[in-house]
């Protein structure tokens, strides 16, 4: 195989290759600082092109976590002899873009001591990242709560059984009924429409963890009547899932005394879920944020528009859920 170039790969068609892969290039004098970057590079960076430009013009768009790691690896490169790979972020206006930097370093003995590199724009790669280690994350989280939450329920369900088939009987409905709660907290592709009305919602969500069955016991819903559809349902019942488990680990519904209350009403453009848990154990605020506290804090803002409000009163935790109606109906 000949190692020339074959003579159909003109500069303008190989101009053209590297910009349908999307490949910014640039070169840097270590020595006088100067830049040259193609049309592409100044677009991907957000600058106007410009013969002037300089490593801080780059540096000052640098993400401020990653500024000093990425100028002590450009640095660097006057003393790297072959090739080297930098991932960073830069900031375009509120967005934050991830950019690869590759490249070859400085020869040894060179005259015009210059770096020769590419751009890479590799947002939507991290994006991808980030949601597989969340969703890794969100998994593993929830295994843990189902462990603990049938733990729970057999405690609750001894109480209550007078011999051991009632109990097997009671715990298999309690069990069904937290998978079915459980299909409520995961996104399913491809259905539209309403998913289900929200008393509906709030009764599945809630009964596996109700003594006495369809919340004749100790935990009271009060919600209006109205639709919920299924990427609000989603949403929504994430944020209930968690703190009923929450509640059967640590507050109301692990103390056989103790008691749920869950109303709602509308201000505004809003919806409010007041959820009160009196008669447990004394809750005090926990020393960090949990992984199901910060997700569902993420779910509120993302996909409800909403807000969750904790208050550690002595009697009992009270969270007002607060979500904007309009979306809770998507």
């Amino acid at each position: 195989m000949s190692n020339s170039t074959p003579a159909h790969w003109d500069e303008k068609r190989l101009r053209s290759a590297v910009k349908a892969a999307g490949v910014a290039l640039w070169s840097w004098n270590v020595d006088t600082d100067q830049l040259d970057l193609d049309d592409q590079a100044f677009e991907l960076w957000d600058l106007p092109p410009s013969d002037e430009v300089c490593f801080e013009d780059l540096s000052s768009r640098i993400h401020p976590s990653d500024r000093d790691r990425v100028r002590a690896a450009f640095a660097t490169t006057r003393a790297i002899v072959g090739a080297y790979d930098l991932d960073f972020r830069i900031l375009v206006g509120d967005a934050v873009r991830w950019i690869s930097a590759r490249g070859t370093g400085v020869e040894r003995n060179a005259v015009d001591r210059v770096v020769l590199g590419v751009f890479l724009d590799i947002t939507g790669r991290k994006q991808a990242e980030e949601g597989h280690e969340l969703l890794a994350g969100e998994m593993s989280h929830r295994v843990k709560n189902l462990l603990n939450i049938a733990t729970g329920l057999t405690a609750i369900t001894a109480r209550s059984a007078t011999t051991p088939a009632q109990m097997a009987e009671e715990l298999m409905e309690r069990l069904t009924a937290l998978g079915r709660a459980h299909d409520l907290v995961r996104p399913i592709p491809g259905k539209q429409g309403k998913a289900a009305l929200l008393g509906d919602l709030v009764t599945v969500l809630l009964a596996p963890h109700d003594d006495l069955g369809a919340f004749k016991g100790r935990i009271r819903v009060s919600v209006p009547r109205m639709g919920v559809g299924n990427n609000g349902a989603t949403a929504l019942a994430l944020v209930l899932h968690e703190l009923a488990t929450n509640s059967m680990k640590y507050g109301a519904l692990s103390d056989p005394a103790g008691s749920l209350d869950v109303s709602c009403g509308a201000s505004g453009d809003d919806l409010v879920i007041i959820w009160t848990e009196r008669g447990g154990p004394r809750v005090t605020p926990p020393s960090a944020e949990g992984f199901g506290s910060s997700l569902i804090a993420r779910s509120m803002s993302r996909q409800l528009g909403g807000s969750l409000d904790y208050a550690w009163d002595p009697d009992g935790l009270i969270v007002t859920v607060t979500v904007k109606a309009n979306r809770l109906a998507t």
